[in-house]
C-alpha cells in the first residue's frame, strides 16, 4: 500500500500550474541570488550571518527553497517528508567530516541525491539549498554554495526521471556529468566570494595549480573538474545502492518512482500485473499517482 500524500490526489490543471509557477519562482530566486554573489563578490559573507551580504544571500536562498518546498510538498508522501531532515543531517555530517580530511572529495550531497531520486528534481533542489542554509549556521563558508547544491539536487532528479538509475552502471555516469556541471557553476563562487575552497585536500590542489601560474578562477575550476565529477559519481553510486537495497514495497511508496519508473524492473512488473488482470478478467490495480 502506498504512503498517502499530504493532500488530495489527482490535482486539477489549475493546481498543477500553480505548483509549476512556484517551482519556477523558487528556481529564479536561487539563481538570482547566485548571480548577485558572483557579480558583487561580497567577501564579507564568510564572516557569518550578521553581515549584509550574508543576510541577502540567506534570504534569497531561503525564499527559493521555501517556494520549492511549497510547490512539491502536496505531492510528497509522508515517508519522503520524514526523510528530508535525515538527508540534511547526512549531508552536513559527512561534508564536515570529509572536508577536514586529506580526501579530495566532499560527499556532502548523498542526502540531496537520495531525496531527488525518491521524490524528483524540485524536492532534490529544495533539499540541497536547505542543507547549505542549515550548514551555514555552523560553517558560514558553505552558504554561497547553496545554488550549486540546489542544482545538484535538480540534476539528480532529472537523471532519475530519465532512467539513469534503471541500469546500475548508468548512475555513476550521470553523477560524473552532474559533477562537471556543478563544478563549473560552483567555481566562480569559490573564487570570487570565498577566495578558495574550504576542504584541506581540495585547497592543496588549488594551491598546486596556483604555483604553476594559474589565476585563482582557473585553479579552482581545474580543481573542481578533478574533484567534483568523481565525487558525484561516488555519491550517485552510493545512492543507487541505498535505493535498490530498500524493499520493493518501500520503494514503491514514493509516487515519483512509480510514475517515472525510476528503477529497474518496474515496467516488467506492471506488464505482468496487466497480463494477469487480462487473464482473470479483473481490472488491474493502479500503481498510484506520482509527483
Amino acid at each position: 500500500m502506498s504512503s498517502p500524500s499530504l493532500t488530495l490526489p489527482s490535482p486539477g490543471p489549475a493546481a498543477a500550474r500553480k505548483r509549476r509557477l512556484l517551482e519556477i519562482l523558487g528556481a529564479v530566486a536561487i539563481a538570482g541570488t547566485y548571480v548577485y554573489l558572483v557579480l558583487n563578490q561580497p567577501t564579507d559573507i564568510t564572516g557569518g550571518p550578521g553581515s549584509a551580504s550574508a543576510l541577502i544571500a540567506l534570504s534569497g536562498f531561503l525564499v527559493g527553497a521555501v517556494l520549492l518546498i511549497v510547490a512539491v510538498l502536496p505531492t510528497l508522501p509522508a515517508s519522503t517528508v520524514v526523510l528530508i531532515p535525515v538527508a540534511l543531517v547526512l549531508n552536513i555530517v559527512l561534508g564536515q567530516f570529509v572536508g577536514s580530511t586529506l580526501v579530495p572529495f566532499y560527499l556532502d550531497a548523498i542526502g540531496t541525491v537520495l531525496i531527488a531520486v525518491l521524490a524528483g528534481p524540485a524536492a532534490g533542489a529544495a533539499t540541497g539549498a536547505l542543507s547549505s542554509i542549515v550548514w551555514s549556521f555552523f560553517n558560514p563558508t558553505v552558504l554561497p554554495f547553496a545554488a550549486g547544491a540546489a542544482l545538484i539536487g535538480c540534476l539528480a532528479g532529472l537523471a532519475a526521471r530519465h532512467g539513469m538509475f534503471r541500469r546500475f552502471y548508468l548512475a555513476p555516469v550521470a553523477g560524473f556529468v552532474t559533477g562537471i556541471i556543478g563544478g563549473v557553476v560552483s567555481a566562480p563562487v569559490a573564487a570570487f566570494v570565498f577566495g578558495g575552497t574550504s576542504g584541506v585536500a581540495t585547497g592543496a590542489i588549488v594551491s598546486a595549480f596556483r604555483s604553476m601560474g594559474d589565476t585563482l578562477l582557473a585553479a579552482i575550476t581545474k580543481q573542481a573538474l578533478i574533484s567534483d565529477p568523481m565525487d558525484k559519481a561516488i555519491v550517485f553510486t552510493v545512492v543507487a545502492v541505498l535505493v535498490y537495497a530498500l524493499p520493493r514495497r518501500t520503494r514503491l511508496q514514493f509516487p515519483f518512482i512509480r510514475r517515472h519508473r525510476v528503477l529497474a524492473g518496474q515496467a516488467s512488473n506492471e506488464a505482468r500485473t496487466q497480463a494477469a488482470a487480462a487473464t482473470t478478467g479483473s481490472p488491474a490495480q493502479p500503481t498510484g499517482q506520482g509527483s
